[in-house]
């Protein structure tokens, strides 16, 4: 009986010990290139650094926003004219599935941001879509679409309706 129940604990303990293993997160070198990638471009966003989106974007580029959608050009401009500031990004969840030369990442965020003048933070699920040429990742596509869940993060700002 004693070593049935010991087995029993060496099989149970193993079981555990398997799962744990398997949870645990650990990305690829190409996995966290492109996490490091998007937090680049948060940032770069944030303090307006259109030298180094204006890189980053490739040229045929598309960004939807909840307020339309456009090309590379006029995105740098929304955001070098503070149509729209990218003031501060908090990232609660990131993803990223590759095919071939392509890497979609998905964020879920909340970001405050500063449209017509008006402060706003805004839960979102954002898509950013990269293209590997010439052994250097570029943008593609941007797009925010808005979550319904509550807004997280702890900026006391207004939600935008």
């Amino acid at each position: 009986m004693v070593k049935a129940i010991m087995g029993l604990f060496i099989l149970i303990s193993g079981v555990q010990l398997c799962h744990a293993q398997t949870t645990t997160s650990t990305y690829t070198k190409a996995e966290q290139d492109i996490f490091d990638l998007s937090k680049k471009k948060w940032d770069w966003m944030a303090v307006k650094n259109i030298d180094s989106l204006g890189v980053l974007f490739d040229d045929k580029s598309v960004f939807v926003h909840m307020g339309g959608s456009w090309g590379k050009a006029q995105e740098l401009n929304v955001i070098k004219s503070g149509n729209i500031w990218y003031k501060k990004t908090s990232v609660y969840s990131v993803s990223v599935n590759f095919f071939a030369n392509t890497a979609i990442l998905l964020n879920d965020i909340d970001l405050v941001a500063v449209v017509g003048g008006n402060e706003v933070v805004n839960p979102f699920m954002v898509t950013e879509v990269y293209v590997k040429e010439n052994d250097r990742w570029k943008m593609g596509s941007l797009t925010f679409s808005k979550l319904l869940r509550p807004v997280r993060t702890t900026d006391q700002i207004p939600q935008q309706k």
